[in-house]
């Protein structure tokens, strides 16, 4: 059962962001009603307070589980980053917002003119900063205050480690390098083994085994316990604690490494009343995902209408100047392995593809994949399309359709998949392809492959909106021809240090690092 006290600080908390929410309303309808005599206010709600109230009770109800929906009301959030707590706040009072805002514009319009768009602006603005500074600051401040009551010997929380392996003891060294979040390590639980000696020479306690851990657990205090064994050979162990800990109502945490992995995050669900967990080796935020779609479809649109000119005059000189279609159609694996059709304007001769085997000899790129420099097969027209990328114009469609991003891996067709020996490669299919990415504005085809590997592995491994934005704007003067490349900047870049460490990894065999695009700036 939780503690009076602290069930008291999360009611708090809840009433705490209720006033929030009244507090915001108020100020945003006095800011935005400045022109008019409080005399006039007064009167317009008193002809529909009733109306007012319910709206504002039901706002209120929207708002309150809208930041619950979001996790803020969680019991576990000692060990949360400030950086993490503001950014739910902030995430969770965003869209409280904007939905309290769009069910009615809240109770603002019984006191303005519907007319004075100056006026409706200033509420909005006046009440997301309201709500932001009250969320986010007072979040901030309440964690500042409770942190430091931490240091001063209050809001203790002692925990039970139960486990002597390296990764138990660099816990434990963590909670107490973090005096303010609160914990204290009152000892270790283990069976003995070859270094249990020298871990209790290193300054840390075994106060209990396994078989007398729920003695231990009745005669001390203890508020959590932390159970970083291996899962692999010590589940029953494991089952055995969870048992001791539900019988004493005891908090249990885990931070054993339950699989081997070195790049996927995980996070907790629960369904059918069981706790679910999810390793991701991608980009999970579902907010940035969501706008990164949305910006993708708004720009492609835009794009495609923008250059319809352009477009048709290239449709027209690709009829005119050779025989075929306007269009190549090819078939490229893209997100989770999924087929679509890919646009381009066509480039080469229509035979193009059969001719492919005769011309496999002159190849002048490592991998599965296949470039030559000067290609026969291109046409006149095609040269200038493919040196200007204006080729490429048309997956502005698939992007539009879902199939492609702006930004992200380069789809690949069938043949080149089918090329590929080792499984680490294919991660870079995790995500939807991009008409650009970092391998188009580092260099291309004078990459070699396995650097054009890494180069998606950074991008993933480090995606965000800002560095979309960063590539699409290197894009455009590498597309003009303003930036030249040549081999050796090609060499001197980071990313070929990068590369080596990966295949060093891959060949001792042990578990590879995320790549680090610290060096795109």
């Amino acid at each position: 059962m939780i503690h009076p006290r602290r069930a008291l600080i999360f009611e708090l908390f809840k009433l705490f962001d209720v006033v929030i929410f009244i507090i915001a309303i108020v100020l945003a309808t006095l800011a935005s009603a400045s022109g008019l005599d409080i005399e006039v206010l007064g009167a317009a709600f008193m002809d529909s307070w009733a109306l007012q109230v319910n709206s504002a009770i039901w706002l209120v109800i929207v708002w309150h589980l809208i930041l619950r929906s979001f996790g803020l009301y969680q019991r576990a959030r000692r060990l949360k980053s400030r950086w993490q707590e503001a950014s739910e706040a902030f995430k969770a009072a965003s869209l409280g917002s904007l939905v309290a805002f769009n069910a009615g514009v809240l109770i603002k319009d019984a006191f303005l003119p519907t007319s004075v768009s100056f006026d409706r602006l200033l509420f909005v603005v006046v009440f997301y900063l309201s709500v932001l500074l009250g969320a986010v600051g007072g979040r901030l401040a309440i964690r500042s205050f409770l942190e430091r009551m931490r240091l001063r010997g209050r809001n203790l929380r002692y925990v039970l480690i139960a486990g002597t392996n390296p990764r138990a003891a660099r816990f434990a060294k963590k909670l107490e390098s973090r005096p303010e979040l609160g914990y204290r390590v009152v000892g270790f639980v283990d069976e003995p083994w070859d270094g249990l000696e020298a871990f209790e020479k290193s300054g840390h306690t075994v106060v209990a085994n396994f078989d007398n851990l729920n003695e231990y657990l009745s005669d001390n205090v203890v508020d959590e316990v932390v159970v970083a064994l291996p899962f692999s050979t010590s589940y029953q162990q494991s089952a055995h604690i969870v048992r001791a800990c539900e019988e004493q109502g005891v908090t249990i945490r885990f931070v054993s490494q339950i699989f081997d992995r070195s790049m996927a995050r995980g996070t907790i669900e629960v369904f059918d009343d069981k706790p679910v967990l999810t390793l991701y080796s991608t980009p999970i935020e579902a907010w940035p995902q969501l706008l990164k779609s949305g910006f993708d479809r708004a720009v492609s649109a835009t794009l495609l209408l923008l250059l319809s000119p352009l477009l048709l005059s290239v449709a027209a000189l690709i009829k005119i100047t050779s025989p075929g279609p306007v269009f190549f159609v090819q078939e490229r694996v893209g997100y989770n392995k999924r087929r679509f059709k890919l646009y381009k304007f066509r480039t080469m001769v229509v035979d193009a593809e059969k001719k492919l085997e005769e011309l496999q000899h002159l190849n002048e790129v490592s991998g599965p994949v296949f470039k030559i420099k000067k290609d026969p097969r291109v046409t006149r027209i095609g040269h200038i399309l493919r040196k200007t990328s204006i080729d490429e114009l048309p997956q502005l469609i698939n992007v539009l359709k879902g199939h492609m991003s702006l930004v992200g891996p380069r789809p690949l067709p069938q043949r080149d998949y089918e090329g590929f020996e080792q499984d680490w490669h294919r991660r870079r299919f995790s995500v939807r392809p991009g008409i650009t990415c970092l391998w188009q504005v580092s260099g291309r085809s004078a990459l070699p492959f396995e650097q054009w590997m890494e180069l998606d592995m950074a991008y993933i491994d480090n995606w965000s909106l800002w560095l979309d934005f960063k590539i699409l704007l290197k894009t455009i003067p590498v597309v003009l021809g303003a930036e030249e490349f040549n081999d050796s900047q090609v060499l001197e870049r980071p990313v070929e240090v990068m590369g080596l460490r990966r295949r060093q990894w891959a060949q001792s065999g042990e578990h590879m690092p995320p790549a680090n695009v610290e060096q795109f700036n």
